[in-house]
């Protein structure tokens, strides 16, 4: 596997999107299929958003003045994402509420993940040589490790991204 760091997101994102479009295949009464798609899309956007907030995007933020907006915008769209989230988490799937609040949640990712890929993702490659994208992928190897699989507490998530941006 690459350790170029943009290599590793883009696998991240196609296998998120991989199981967005599983949930989207189950269909209409396919309760505890759909409930077990969306608890590895949590596990998924927990960890994928975790090594992008406390690796990536710091680390970018330094080297690439150009992307600045792009990943303060970036950490808001996380933050939605990690609202909707911890919402999913702890809603039965045969709520009234779990296919519409997924879908919302699919289709603010993959808005997330289209401007990263072809906005930002570019500026970045441009900017960074290779050696510093693979250092800074190893970076995101070991984060992967430690990550959590699960969302973290609203006002852990906030410090977190409060300490990050500032």
């Amino acid at each position: 596997m690459s350790t170029d760091a943009i290599v590793i997101l883009k696998q991240d994102h196609k296998d998120i999107k991989k199981l967005f479009r599983e949930f989207r295949a189950a269909g209409e009464g396919a309760t505890k299929k759909k409930g077990d798609i969306v608890n590895k899309i949590i596990e998924a956007l927990t960890v994928h958003t975790y090594i992008e907030n406390e690796g990536m995007y710091p680390d970018v933020r330094k080297r690439v003045p150009d992307v600045e907006d792009d990943i303060l915008e970036s950490y808001e769209e996380h933050h939605v994402a990690d609202v909707l989230v911890m919402e999913l988490a702890a809603l039965s799937p045969d709520s009234e509420r779990f296919d519409a609040k997924t879908t919302v949640l699919i289709e603010n990712v993959e808005h997330h993940i289209d401007e990263e890929e072809s906005e930002w993702f570019p500026k970045v490659r441009e900017a960074l040589g290779r050696k510093e994208l693979q250092e800074l992928g190893e970076h995101l190897l070991e984060l992967k490790k430690k990550a959590p699989r699960s969302p973290a507490q609203p006002s852990a998530l906030k410090k977190t991204i409060d300490a990050v941006i500032k």
